[in-house]
């Protein structure tokens, strides 16, 4: 019973990372035109809004790929491709000694590392497994402890940047972990990101990363009400952003992903607020800070309004929406 709720806690997480465009396999072979016998199969598990474009930067740099993810029309155009897909992540560990996760939720990591066809079941001595999900430091630390029973090693290295920087190889990796492995790492992860730091132990990456979704909410929270109230107040939008981005309330919510309507091209506000970083999603990781904070009794005021108003915004219908919908959902509370 317990095994088939972590099954579709997991399956139900994926489905929502799963979904986004494909472009033809054509042209994402002509991209990924390579040799490929200088470099050994690099194994990727989680082919979502974020981990698609991120598997897709190490097939640019020549890294044969072995994918799997839960929902197999996920791994359609890699297979198009010509990559290896397989049918677990067991089957991964298996067939590679270097693994990248990107998944939802610490469920879905637990289940794909420790569950009844994970990682664990098949890895390798020697392995490296890197998880980029953002998920409870506690389990990154867990996980480790596991992964090194197995005699492999385990980093914890989730990305800040979104969508677009994960396109362009421009995210930015927080990394924990032994730093003795950590240039084994950043060999992988700087093929798609240009920033990639060494936190600490395992699970200060997630800490770093953590900090600062809790900081980009409150940020997205502060830009939306500053813009609804600007409009409001009979002032043009895109003037309203324009001096806020050349005035000391500039952030990257107002300059680079304004949740305004009209304002920016290419950001899910001008596509309905489809795309992007689901508000689900950040609602998780402000409880994962939630949960930190009160584990070290630290007061984070802001940070638990964010995560109210987030969990408002799922519960009235917003959760598969980009958590930019905060200024749709900020015009629609007249009682605010």
């Amino acid at each position: 019973m317990a095994a088939s709720l972590w099954l579709r806690g997991a399956a139900s997480g994926l489905r929502y990372w799963s979904r986004r465009q494909r472009p033809a396999a054509a042209s994402l072979a002509a991209v990924c035109s390579r040799s490929v016998a200088s470099k050994t199969p690099v194994g990727f598990i989680g082919l979502g809004n974020m981990g698609n474009p991120m598997a897709k930067n190490l097939m640019k740099h020549g890294y044969p790929l072995v994918i799997y993810d839960v929902f197999p029309d996920a791994c359609k155009e890699f297979r198009e491709a010509g990559e290896q897909v397989v049918s677990s992540p067991a089957d991964v560990a298996e067939k590679a000694d270097r693994i990248i996760t990107m998944l939802p939720t610490s469920m879905n990591a637990i289940e794909a590392y420790s569950g009844a066809n994970g990682i664990l079941k098949k890895v390798k001595k020697g392995s490296l497994l890197i998880d980029s999900s953002t998920i409870d430091p506690s389990v990154s630390k867990e996980l480790a402890k596991e992964v090194e029973k197995m005699g492999a090693v385990f980093m914890d290295a989730p990305v800040s940047g979104g969508v677009g920087a994960a396109r362009s190889g421009n995210l930015t990796f927080m990394v924990g972990g032994v730093e003795e492995e950590f240039a084994a790492a950043k060999e992988l992860l700087g093929c798609m990101g240009s920033n990639v730091v060494y936190c600490g132990a395992v699970g200060t990456g997630q800490a770093a990363k953590i900090c600062n979704n809790m900081l980009l909410a409150i940020s997205m929270i502060g830009t939306a009400e500053a813009m609804n109230l600007g409009i409001r107040l009979g002032l043009d939008p895109k003037l309203l952003a324009k001096i806020l981005n050349m005035s000391s309330g500039r952030c990257w919510s107002s300059d680079t992903y304004n949740p305004v309507p009209g304002v920016m091209d290419g950001v899910p506000s001008a596509n309905n607020y489809q795309g992007g970083f689901g508000t689900t999603l950040m609602a998780k990781d402000l409880g994962l800070a939630q949960d930190s904070a009160t584990n070290t009794k630290s007061p984070i005021f802001l940070g638990s309004q964010a995560h109210q108003i987030y969990r408002m915004m799922c519960a009235k219908g917003y959760s598969k929406k980009d958590f930019s919908s905060v200024f749709q959902f900020l015009r629609e509370e007249e009682t605010f």
